[in-house]
């Protein structure tokens, strides 16, 4: 195998992304790789692609490019991405009240529906809100208690239906082949909101308040402590590789990220660091990340992971090895006195509450972008 998998560190150069076009003798249809940033104010979804037969886009991991039929993605141009950006529709909204609509009402007259097959407090929340300040409505679905797959119809025919009734679908799920197994039936764009895999609409988020607090990410450090092989690590190396940002790493070995997104971030050239070490994973950087240890879900030995992760713990002598004005982030629900302590996450360098907001933000470029 790889060099690097076997010590545990990579280096990998990160080279600036190029649009690439394909002819194919059946369809029309061409591959343009998005760029996931703020910068210019400019706000796209990375982990993007589109259903070429059908122009349709969803959210996945380590798709990140966009396929879509030539003529139907033609106007695809800056000037209107620009307007859709998470960071131009915030700023617009000053002095308005929560759940007010935005001037332009975007979405008015369409509707959203959210199917969770986990729980879920800000992803639920912010998408709900999102839709409601694009001037749409949502229809969240509990799996329970609709059919998906379940009893008499299949999941082909419930995705039908669900594309006759609404104009997009938003999906968390505890397993990336059910995204990828409904959004193949839908006619509609299916939204990512998390699977085992990736968390594609939490990094939008992230990168947002990166770069509104912080200015462009391009050529910044950010460092991930503990679990180094989840959805948010995946998604993490994924986004570092498309917007040239430097990524630090450090997990135990049990934890380090997969085979598989190792091998396509030196595939794309992404410049990541691994370590064992969490003091070298965090020195000099500009934002230090973590996320929970056990997720709700997880089937392993809760007080072993925890015990195996103790010595990645975010607190004041960790964070004192990054920038000075570094930021901290941590995607939420937190396990506070594991993870990261009181001090950091209710300290000064905490964005925590930002980068939660921001997830509504940035979710309604990503809706506005699947429809445009």
């Amino acid at each position: 195998m790889l060099n690097f998998l076997k010590e545990h560190e990579a280096n990998v150069e990160t080279n600036s992304l190029s649009k690439e076009k394909s002819d194919d003798s059946n369809n029309s249809k061409f591959t343009r790789t998005i760029v996931c940033t703020i910068e210019s104010s400019m706000y796209r979804p990375c982990d993007a692609y589109a259903k070429a037969s059908k122009g349709s886009v969803r959210l996945d991991v380590l798709s990140l490019s966009v396929t879509a039929e030539a003529e139907s993605r033609s106007a695809f141009d800056e000037s209107s991405l620009q307007n859709q950006s998470g960071k131009h529709r915030k700023q617009k909204r000053k002095g308005l009240n929560k759940s007010a609509p935005d001037e332009d009402r975007p979405f008015e007259g369409k509707s959203m529906a959210m199917i969770f097959e986990k729980p879920s407090t800000r992803t639920r929340m912010s998408f709900d809100i999102a839709v409601k300040q694009l001037g749409g409505s949502s229809i969240i679905l509990n799996p329970d208690g609709i059919h998906y797959g379940k009893g008499d119809e299949t999941l082909k025919d419930t995705a039908k239906v669900l594309t006759e009734y609404v104009d997009i679908v938003m999906l968390r799920t505890g397993s990336h082949k059910n995204l990828e197994e409904f959004g193949k039936h839908l006619d509609i764009p299916i939204i990512n909101g998390l699977s085992d895999q990736s968390h594609p609409c939490q990094i939008m988020s992230d990168i947002l308040t990166f770069e509104e607090i912080k200015g462009p990410i391009n050529g910044k450090t950010i460092s991930w402590l503990g679990d180094g092989n989840n959805n948010m690590s995946n998604s993490l190396i994924e986004a570092a590789g498309k917007l040239n940002f430097k990524l630090k790493i450090g997990c135990p070995k049990k934890y380090t990220p997969s085979k598989k997104i190792l091998i396509w971030a030196k595939k794309n050239k992404v410049n990541l660091l691994i370590s064992k070490n969490p003091e070298d994973a965090v020195k000099d950087s500009d934002c230090v990340m973590t996320d929970k240890w056990v997720s709700m879900n997880d089937k392993v030995n809760k007080k072993s992971k925890k015990k195996i992760l103790k010595s990645y713990q975010v607190n004041k002598k960790l964070m004192n090895k990054a920038k000075p004005d570094a930021i901290f982030m941590h995607c939420l629900p937190v396990g506070r006195g594991e993870e990261v302590t009181n001090e950091i996450i209710d300290g000064k360098q905490s964005v925590v509450w930002t980068q939660a907001l921001n997830r509504v933000h940035a979710q309604k470029s990503i809706i506005n972008w699947c429809l445009g």
